[in-house]
């Protein structure tokens, strides 16, 4: 017979998932029917505040897991992709509908994709677009001159909108699509409708779509053939492109010709679905995220209007007397901007929540993990210092850290003297882009793209008014990311400028 161990040596007990609290849902549906798709991280965000950093929900028969705890979510971030996927009905969702690149991929074929994907995006390849930028942003303050003379709102959302799709395009496709000026041109109209399907889909109890058809489907279906559609132009376009010029075989000029030499490798390293889907991802990623990043920013910045005049003062004595960002390295030395967007993203960011799935059995602050478990990661929390997610963080010790403050970012004597460590600490736990070895690929673009608007906004206009009609807060809502419901914006020109 066996002894056994000491108790001091006996290995800790796991708690089951079954075992961890959280809402209580409806007989056999669980806390699906309790969803309201629109405001669902809010929903998330709440339950923690009561249940804790980490606690259980469930759809239908399945347990899943919610972790808002930093440290838990940084574990999980970092141990991406081999040991955590994006949640197997998250990816069944994009690949129905095309959406078969990088963004979905897993293992192996995320690694193909991602060296070509990463490639397109860094800083070299953003310096030689830099002048096709610069008449991007050039055109969108053609529009915004036109906005300050009428002194009428503007739906500002939708007008960074298409200057997102244009940037987006241009650089990654070569494609110079001027959605700003051409009103005939309806890409971004069929993208707006693309994400809200997205979201309700992956988070629908039954896949209805797959069997029969709501009105609601079809409309999708005509806006996707569209986008579809125009995914189709664009690969053609660059094919024509290498077939008069083979040398960009060798040495490709955007995302979009590196992906066709790729597909065309003797080694067949790219499928045609894995072309066009890392062609739809980039056009969707590139059109949403950072224009509704932008919005926020933007709001808050009018709300507080020491950090505004602080921003102005600053992109004043950067650009002299430049209207626009005249260089690359001008553009990218504008770390006043960076401070405000990156204080945006921590308070409200565009992606607050990530579905993902265990691929093998591990632990989560002594809870088993079995492999396939869903679990549900909230990024937020422990950036804002909210009760119950903090880990390491003290939020008392934090300088006001639900309050907007683009000073926390300055370099880090100087955050270190305002907040302390545990401002350091919510800094840490701020992920806007992801993290690990996932973090998103397109991050430095959608920086360059933030500070070229916001600077040609503080040094040209004065805010008179970014908020909703009836003058209360934004609501969230989430629609695959997160944007300001109902904002509307009206500016002036500057009535004195340096």
């Amino acid at each position: 017979m066996g002894s056994s161990l000491p108790s001091s040596m006996e290995p800790p007990t796991l708690r089951r998932i079954a075992d961890i609290p959280g809402p209580r849902g409806w007989p056999l549906l669980g806390n699906m029917p309790q969803l309201d798709v629109p405001r669902i991280h809010t929903q998330f965000e709440e339950w923690a505040a009561h249940y804790g950093p980490i606690y259980r929900v469930r759809f239908l028969f399945q347990d899943a897991l919610v972790v808002s705890r930093p440290d838990l979510v940084a574990a999980i971030f970092r141990d991406r992709p081999d040991g955590w996927r994006r949640h197997s009905v998250i990816q069944s969702v994009l690949n129905e509908t095309g959406v078969s690149g990088v963004f979905s991929a897993e293992g192996d074929d995320w690694r193909r994709q991602r060296r070509l994907v990463m490639a397109a995006f860094d800083p070299g390849h953003m310096k030689s677009y830099f002048p096709s930028l610069l008449r991007v942003t050039e055109r969108l303050k053609r529009q915004l001159d036109a906005a300050a003379q009428s002194g009428e709102p503007i739906d500002l959302q939708r007008v960074l909108m298409r200057y997102t799709v244009d940037v987006t395009t241009g650089l990654a496709f070569g494609v110079d699509l001027n959605t700003q000026e051409d009103p005939d041109n309806s890409l971004q109209r069929h993208l707006d409708k693309v994400f809200p399907m997205f979201a309700r889909r992956i988070s629908a109890a039954f896949p209805w779509w797959r069997y029969f058809k709501l009105p609601s489907d079809r409309e999708f279906d005509r806006h996707l053939a569209e986008v579809l559609s125009a995914v189709r132009g664009f690969v053609q376009a660059a094919r024509e492109r290498i077939e008069r010029n083979p040398g960009l075989r060798e040495h490709p000029t955007n995302l979009l010709e590196a992906l066709l030499a790729a597909h065309d490798d003797e080694n067949g390293m790219l499928s045609d679905e894995e072309v066009a889907g890392n062609v739809f991802t980039v056009l969707l990623a590139g059109e949403d995220t950072t224009a509704n990043t932008l919005c926020w920013t933007l709001y808050l910045l009018h709300t507080n209007p020491l950090a505004w005049r602080e921003l102005v003062a600053d992109i004043d004595r950067s650009l002299g007397a430049d209207l626009l960002p005249g260089s690359f390295d001008t553009a990218r030395g504008l770390e006043s901007i960076e401070h405000c967007a990156n204080e945006s993203m921590r308070l409200r960011p565009v992606a607050p929540l990530f579905f993902l799935e265990s691929n093998r059995a591990t632990t989560l602050d002594g809870i088993a993990v079995p492999a396939g478990c869903f679990v549900i990661v909230l990024t937020r929390l422990g950036a804002v210092g909210a009760a119950g997610a903090l880990g390491s963080v003290d939020a008392l010790a934090a300088r006001e850290a639900g309050e907007f403050h683009p000073s926390r970012w300055r370099p880090v004597a100087s955050a270190e003297k305002e907040a302390g460590s545990s401002g350091r600490s919510l800094l840490k736990a701020s992920v806007p882009f992801g993290a690990g070895p996932r973090i998103c690929p397109g991050r430095y673009l959608a920086m360059l793209e933030m500070k070229m608007v916001l600077a040609s906004i503080a040094r040209n206009y004065e805010l008179l008014e970014v908020g909703t009609e009836d003058g209360a807060p934004p609501q969230e809502v989430f629609a695959f990311t997160m944007f300001p419901l109902g904002l509307r914006t009206r500016i002036a020109q500057r009535r004195s400028m340096p």
